[in-house]
């Protein structure tokens, strides 16, 4: 250093440690640098000293010499008070440290020199922190500016009671249950769990009070959607037992056997199960082999499993605890058929040794869920009494007479199925329990996780990357959304709303919010790093207990296309009996009710105030919707008028009627989330809500921009600004990350 003046020096300093430094610049870089400056002709022979000594690829500066090339531009930063500013090029930085007095015009001849600096992408600004350091610290850092207490209330409404409440109970060691013990050990103690919430009269909290309850709905699912910020196993195991078993006496039955069987159940004195999947079938309940034949001199009916694939399977209870199924099986009477329904089967005795006629066998090994005894039953000709017969829709006289209060077959099936839907109502509820605990687990851990950060500074939060910010932010503001949606179609329910309509909503949701769930669990886990995996975090372990919520109540896409053909206008018996009648009256009437011509200036609008406007969301949401709900229907109808089988009619065409199913779904959780901000007067509120809100919206239609491209609702710059706008939306959240989950109200020994 000692043959080039310090002055000249300083003028290439932090281009030429910035090209060593790293070790990111190849050969070929290096040498454009050193040719570039060797044609610096104004500083004359010690330019070229500098080239020669600094800038040679076959004799690069050791770890030293780049040391003390750092310490002289340090010295001269503080000799010369140089602050940390805008971004500045390495040579406009290396001038400034020489105290040149024109550093903002470059001379000519450095105009080649900068030309690769720019082309190499050279950050002057990472160089000029390496140099000085960092005035502040960098990243996102957590801001308060609501209060989550008041966040949490709104947000619970009328649920906070029931939730306080559960939470205490779950603070019993009974609950805290270490996924390590052995299957045998962990099944008992989940037993535990559920005998303290019966003894706590949790169980009951559905059935009227002359039964033992105290008749409130929606409280009863709050408990359950409350119990799934714990151990899942526990939530399960309880479901099945009070919400299926019990659910299905109360539902299905009548007076006698809410009177004979129901006190024992809500005791769990006498623990239950679900009987009805089958291996064979699956989802198809209408076509399971199980039968039930009446024997009208005994007055009795003979369960039967007439072969291995008729066997009820994953049943959950069945394995070691349940004393008692509901089966559901073909009634047969003579030679009559009358198709599914459901009976009480006992399968153990009180030392739960199997009954004789009743095969049970322990499912084995699961990849989650290990504290549930999910088991296979099959039944040898067992004979239970007449009354066993759930007989609410349907009844068999002592001489072996059918009746029913519902003479259509048909409608008399999806009755019986309907009076279920609390099912698929609470698991859609416990999947969003389950999202807000992943959510809060990895946002309060990006938070504080530091990682990296810019050259010669502090590390940064992982939660300041962008990339970061989009994994998990739009999974916290559809959560928010699905839970405005479920808490209101729970309101709807117990308010005894339109069954039809409600289990329309019920599958949707139940399908869209485990599936979300599913995605959440894994952003979370990848957010958390390696700790993610760890047990202690629980994130791993929600994920593999809780992948079966796809699957339970109805499989998603089984549940999708349930809600389509509602959605096709009162057509599912037309689809059964291979008919459409009066299609072509349905879509003359969706026609009045179709989207107005494209309006070129909103395709193409694209400032930060239109993208954020709800009605904009909501509008192209509404859009897409009714033109999937018309152009399946045509599609359809084009099928069935060239000849096609109804059946293979909606198969070529599945993936478009699941497609609408879930702009369906979508649409109408962003309007749940409109209603919900309604009902917010508080500013404070608002102003986390509304960007909230915004996210929800615009995540939506960002994740399905190929579909608003094609459809001509979206231009392409459009949908470019649509992006940027959830980035903003992203950065703009980011810093209240922690105060939003901290209002889900997640006690800390659960989170």
């Amino acid at each position: 250093m000692a043959k080039v003046s310090e002055h000249v020096l300083l003028q290439f300093a932090p281009l030429i440690y910035v090209a060593w430094a790293d070790g990111e610049l190849t050969r070929d870089e290096i040498t454009r640098i050193h040719d570039q400056l060797e044609r610096v002709k104004s500083a004359g022979a010690e330019t070229a000293a500098v080239a020669a000594r600094w800038l040679n690829p076959d004799r690069p500066p050791s770890a030293s010499d780049l040391q003390e090339l750092l310490k002289l531009m340090r010295k001269a930063a503080k000799a010369r008070s140089r602050k940390n500013g805008s971004r500045a090029s390495l040579l406009k930085l290396g001038r400034e440290l020489a105290g040149q007095k024109d550093a903002e015009e470059l001379p000519s001849e450095l105009a080649a020199l900068a030309e690769v600096e720019r082309a190499l992408a050279l950050d002057g600004t990472d160089a000029l922190h390496a140099i000085l350091g960092r005035d502040e610290p960098a990243g996102v850092e957590q801001r308060v500016t609501f209060s989550s207490i008041e966040l949490n209330r709104f947000l619970d409404g009328e649920r906070a009671a029931t939730r306080r409440q559960l939470f205490e109970i779950m603070r019993n060691p009974a609950f805290q249950i270490d996924p390590r013990l052995s299957t045998p050990a962990y099944r008992e103690r989940v037993l535990a769990a559920v005998h303290l919430l019966a003894d706590q009269g949790i169980g009951a909290t559905a059935f009227p009070p002359e039964l033992g309850g105290n008749g409130a709905v929606a409280r009863s699912i709050t408990a359950f959607e409350t119990l799934a910020f714990g151990d899942l196993s526990v939530l399960v195991k309880y479901g099945v037992h009070f919400g299926l078993f019990c659910g299905s006496i109360y539902q299905l039955g009548t007076t006698f056997h809410h009177e004979e069987f129901l006190p024992a159940v809500m005791r769990l004195e006498l623990p239950g199960c679900f009987a009805m999947t089958e291996s064979g079938h699956g989802s198809n309940v209408r076509e399971i082999e199980t039968t039930a034949t009446y024997d009208p001199v005994s007055q009795e009916f003979v369960i039967h499993t007439p072969r291995p694939e008729a066997r009820k399977d994953y049943i959950g209870n069945a394995a070691q605890h349940g004393r008692m199924a509901t089966v559901f099986a073909q009634l047969r009477i003579g030679d009559e058929e009358h198709g599914v329904h459901a009976f009480l089967v006992p399968i153990r005795n009180e030392k739960l040794e199997a009954l004789p006629g009743v095969m049970l066998e322990d499912c084995g090994e699961k990849t989650g869920l290990h504290g549930v005894d999910n088991g296979r039953i099959r039944f040898d000709h067992v004979r239970i009494p007449r009354t066993n017969l759930l007989n609410r829709f349907a009844d068999v006289s002592e001489d072996g007479t059918y009746s029913s209060v519902i003479a259509n077959p048909g409608r008399r099936f999806f009755t019986m199925l309907g009076t279920l839907v609390a099912g698929r109502i609470s698991i859609g509820c416990a999947s969003v329990s389950v999202s807000k605990t992943a959510l809060t687990i990895a946002l309060r851990y990006t938070a504080q996780r530091r990682q990296f950060g810019p050259s010669a500074a502090a590390e940064v939060p992982v939660l300041s990357y962008l990339t970061m910010q989009r994994s998990l932010l739009p999974h916290l503001a559809l959560t928010i959304a699905l839970d405005a949606a479920l808490e209101q179609l729970v309101q709807r329910f117990a308010a005894g709303a339109d069954l039809r309509e409600v289990e329309t909503d019920a599958a949707g949701l139940k399908a869209f919010a485990s599936t979300h769930n599913l995605n959440t669990l894994q952003a979370a886990r990848e957010a958390c790093g390696g700790a993610g995996f760890m047990q202690v975090m629980r994130v791993g372990q929600l994920r593999a207990d809780a992948d079966i919520f796809t699957t339970f109540e109805g499989a998603n896409p089984v549940l999708l296309q349930l809600v389509a053909k509602a959605l096709l206008g009162g057509l599912r018996e037309q689809f059964g009996e291979m008919r459409f009648i009066g299609f072509a009256r349905y879509l003359g009437a969706r026609a009045s009710t179709a989207v107005a011509e494209l309006n070129p200036l909103i395709t193409r609008k694209s400032d930060p105030e239109h993208l954020r406007d709800p009605e904009f969301h909501t509008s192209a949401l509404r859009y897409r919707e009714h033109r999937l709900l018309t152009t399946a229907a045509r599609r359809m109808k084009s099928r069935i008028d060239h000849g096609t089988d109804s059946f293979d009619a909606l198969n070529e065409v599945q993936d478009h009627v699941v497609a609408l199913a879930q702009a369906h779904v979508e649409r109408s959780i962003i309007e749940a989330f409109d209603r919900k901000l309604a009902q917010c007067g508080d500013p404070t509120l608002l102003a986390v809500l509304r960007p909230l809100r915004a996210l929800a919206g615009l995540h939506l239609l960002e994740r399905d921009r190929a579909w608003f491209l094609e459809a001509g609702y979206f231009e392409p710059a459009k949908a470019k600004a649509l992006r940027e706008e959830v980035n903003r939306l992203c950065q703009e959240l980011a810093p209240h990350a922690v105060s939003i989950v901290d209002s889900f109200g997640i006690p800390d020994f659960l989170a």
